[in-house]
Formats: structure tokens, sequence, C-alpha cells
């Protein structure tokens, strides 16, 4: 009778055993699923945090390419400051007033990246839109324009030099205004602030006229300056008896010899490379007959067709024994033909 008992208390333990083994399992198999959903949640969470910051930046830079296209290539002025609004693109064909003007000046230039490389020394060919502006304003439409046509006027560019252009950042000067809000105020100018500005500029005026008037402005000065009698030739070795004015617009108007080296102000005037040099070393930087201001860096050489008259004109030879008659641009070979004779 006790053996049927120790069978069944035996079974009992057993079985005590087999369920405690299945919940230390199952409890095993709960632990590790906890964290790795977890870890799952934060996958998730991170990257809508992803995509988020990425159309937020994606949103920043369409706005930065909005308000590039307000603002000028070259200088980084805003087309808003223009009442006609006018802007010209960097990459477009040349307008037909730009190129009846290089036409005159017998210039030849399609695009306008060649006008820009040549007048601002900037390449605009590898431009990305992201980062540079893709039009340039009027005043420095104008100033091209000035450029070529050597016209006087009150045209200015607004910068030292060429406006550098950065990707967008959180400190982006594009975007750095407009996000904020920041306005500069219009202020009303003050009648006595006019008033002392009027009496300024006219004691500068008097003082320039005043010194004007004490510099030498007489021709027979300048020709002792310039010293050029053995060098240059003339309009008495013309062949041909040409009409006055034809004379002068052949001739140095500061030498009034026929022109070597011709070079033209930005005042449309004509003189000897080696005369106005000469000149605006001692006397100033100032037009010899207009008084325009002129540097050494205004100087131009005329338009070709002009040269190809000049170098046309027939001269007698200044030689003595030497009755020839050359053209002006072989002139120089002529003359060096006798040295080498002297010699």
């Amino acid at each position: 009778k006790s053996l049927p008992v120790e069978c069944h208390l035996a079974n009992d333990d057993n079985g005590k055993m087999t369920s405690s083994l299945d919940k230390v399992n199952d409890a095993m198999t709960l632990m590790p699923q906890e964290p790795f959903h977890k870890e799952q949640n934060l996958n998730n969470g991170m990257q809508t945090i992803d995509k988020d910051a990425f159309y937020v930046n994606q949103r920043e830079i369409e706005a930065h390419q909005v308000n590039l296209q307000n603002l000028c290539r070259i200088c980084g002025g805003s087309f808003k400051n223009d009442p006609c609004k006018r802007s010209h693109p960097v990459h477009g064909p040349v307008d037909d007033e730009m190129q009846a003007l290089l036409r005159k000046k017998e210039r030849k230039a399609t695009s306008w990246p060649d006008l820009l490389n040549k007048v601002f020394k900037i390449d605009v060919r590898e431009d990305m839109d992201t980062i540079h502006p893709t039009n340039f304003c009027h005043n420095c439409w104008s100033v091209i324009q000035r450029k070529f046509s050597n016209v006087p006027c009150e045209v200015y560019f607004p910068r030292k030099g060429t406006m550098e252009w950065h990707p967008h950042s959180t400190s982006c000067d594009v975007c750095g205004t407009s996000s904020h809000g920041i306005k500069r105020k219009k202020q009303d100018p003050s009648p006595q602030g006019g008033k002392r500005l009027r009496i300024i500029a006219e004691r500068a005026r008097k003082v320039m006229y005043a010194r004007s008037q004490k510099q030498v402005n007489s021709k027979s000065i300048m020709k002792k300056i310039t010293n050029c009698k053995k060098i240059h030739l003339s309009t008495k070795m013309l062949t041909v008896d040409y009409p006055v004015d034809f004379v002068k617009s052949i001739s140095c108007q500061i030498c009034e010899h026929i022109l070597a080296d011709p070079v033209e102000t930005t005042c449309k005037h004509l003189f000897c490379r080696l005369c106005i040099l000469k000149c605006l070393k001692i006397i100033g930087s100032y037009c010899p007959s207009c008084r325009y201001p002129c540097f050494p860096t205004d100087l131009v050489n005329p338009v070709r067709s002009f040269l190809s008259i000049l170098n046309t004109l027939a001269v007698r030879c200044p030689v003595k024994d030497c009755h020839e008659e050359v053209t002006l641009g072989k002139y120089s070979h002529h003359l060096s033909s006798h040295k080498e004779k002297k010699e």
C-alpha cells in the first residue's frame, strides 16, 4: 500500500518541476522581446526626425533660392531698389542695345558671360542656382555700357569688388535679414542737413576752381613737357592738303603732331600715348582738353577702322636728301632703313 502512495508523490514532484521549468522558459522568452520593441520604436523615431530635418533643410534651400532671385549676381544689390525692376539674365544672349554698341566699337560678343568676364573679371559659366543668383541689375549693365562706349556719365560700381557667394548655412547673409524681418527705416532728409551739404559742396567747388586756375593750362608749356619734336611727325609732312578739321582729328591735342601710337580717353579725345602719359604724371589725372577725370588705366585704343585710315595716310620722309613718300604705317620701317645705312 505504501508503494502506490510513493509513486503518486513522485509523480506530483515531477509535475511541479516541469511546470516550474515551463514558467522559467516563458520568462526567458519574454525578457529579450521588450528591448527589441524599444529599439524598433527608437529607430522609427529617428527616421521621422531625419525626414523632418530633411524637409526643413529643403524648405530653407528653396527659400534661399527665392531670395537669390531678387539679388544681383555681380554687386549683390536688390532689384527692389530699382523702381523699374529691371534685370538681365547672366547666361542669356546680349540685348540689341549692347549688341549695337559693340558693333560700333568693332567688338564681338554674343553672350553675357564673355562681357562679364571682360569687365568684372568673373567667370559665371560654372555658377550653381543654389548658390549664385541668375540675374544682374541694370546699374551693372550701365557700368558695362560705359566701359565700351567711353561716354562720361555718373554711373558707379557700388562695391570695391564683385560679390562672393557661399552655400546656404545657419548664418546665411542672404536669408538672415528676411528670416528675422530686419528692415532699415527710411529717414526723411532734414532741411538743415541739405543746406549744410550745399554749403560744403559750394566751398569744395570754389577750392577746386582756384586750384585748377593755378594749374598750368597753356599748350606751349605742355609741348615743353612732352618735348617730342624729334620723335613725332609734324602735320606739315602730309603729302595731301587735307581739310583743317580732318587734320585736327588725326593730330595729338597736346603736341599737335600726327598721332603716334594713339590712345582714346573716356571723354573721346585722342592723344599720343607718350604725350598723355607724361601730362597725366606731371599736371594731374584729368584730360588736358576738357579737364574730365582721366587715369592711365582709362586709356584705350581707338577703333580699328580709324587706325587703318591713319596708317594709309601718305607722308614725306623728313630725312635730308630723301624725297620718298611712304604711308604712315610703313614709316617706322622706312626710318629704320635710314639708320641702318648710317651705321
